[in-house]
């Protein structure tokens, strides 16, 4: 189990910081990034997509792809061990999906400013920049893995 520090609220940098094990992942809903896309998600169809509906020609595209998002990070969660290039290349389309949302909430947020909260499009677009991050570092986390079990299948073979 792995241990995070974190830093006590106000006091980040300084001072003492408690210590908290990070929880193991037994399904994809403990992902924190499942959990930010999906939220996400939410909060931009309650938020963003009923201002701009019949306005925005990329609106179903839009929907469709914010909703797509934790739809792939929870099957590439399934076929992590199943077929390794299959769960890698969900992961990988989670990415782009994510790139593609960074730009329609960008164009939204330009073309319908008076109609749509800047700031609530501000928050989504951190929210899938740091998503796509962190499933890039899930991404490499999963190759590792798949590597080093690669290699010590390699060594077991050797021994007999």
């Amino acid at each position: 189990m792995e241990i995070r520090k974190i830093p006590e609220h106000g006091n980040f940098g300084r001072g003492t910081a408690k210590f908290f094990p990070k929880r193991p992942v037994r399904s994809f809903r403990d992902l924190e990034v499942y959990q930010k896309t999906s939220q996400a998600s939410a909060d931009a169809m309650r938020k963003v997509t009923p201002k701009i509906t019949g306005k925005y020609p990329m609106t179903d595209k839009m929907s469709q792809c914010l909703l797509t998002i934790p739809n792939l990070i929870a099957e590439a969660h399934s076929r992590r061990f199943e077929d390794e290039k299959a769960g890698l290349k969900l992961l990988d389309e989670s990415m782009a999906e994510c790139n593609k949302m960074v730009v329609y909430l960008e164009q939204v947020r330009d073309i319908y400013g008076g109609e749509v909260d800047r700031s609530v499009c501000e928050e989504l677009i951190k929210t899938y920049i740091y998503s796509r991050e962190k499933i890039f570092r899930l991404y490499k986390a999963w190759k590792r893995f798949h590597e080093e079990h690669e290699r010590n299948a390699g060594r077991i073979r050797e021994a007999k």
